[in-house]
């Protein structure tokens, strides 16, 4: 599998496919950078809605609040995940920022990458 396709993939199913890229694409320094920041980013989005699905089950009535937060969540979780796989799409595969998110899991994107040889 190219470059471009293998880092348009690893955000298509969120972490999961980041943890599947960031292996099969080991080969790869961009491909696993990609796999990387999908994992961060997902996983975090991930616990994030656990964490909120619960409050909102815990606290009643005031849990509305947390279950429109984890919506509001969603949706910012939903337009990432379109722009980066544009973006991965668009620099063919190259080492490429999140947008909006980058600069925040960049550095640990780098980490979790060059961790895996």
């Amino acid at each position: 599998m190219d470059k471009k396709t293998s880092a348009i993939l690893s955000y298509a199913l969120g972490w999961l496919t980041g943890i599947i890229f960031l292996f099969v694409g080991k080969n790869d320094p961009d491909v696993k950078f990609h796999a990387s920041q999908s994992i961060i980013f997902f996983g975090a989005i991930s616990i994030l809605n656990i964490v909120l699905s619960i409050l909102a089950s815990l606290l009643g009535a005031l849990g509305i609040i947390f279950s429109l937060a984890g919506l509001a969540v969603a949706v910012f979780a939903i337009v990432v995940w379109i722009m980066a796989m544009l973006q991965a799409n668009n620099t063919g595969g190259a080492r490429a920022e999140l947008p909006i998110i980058g600069k925040f899991t960049t550095p640990y994107a780098d980490q979790l990458a060059n961790s895996i040889k």
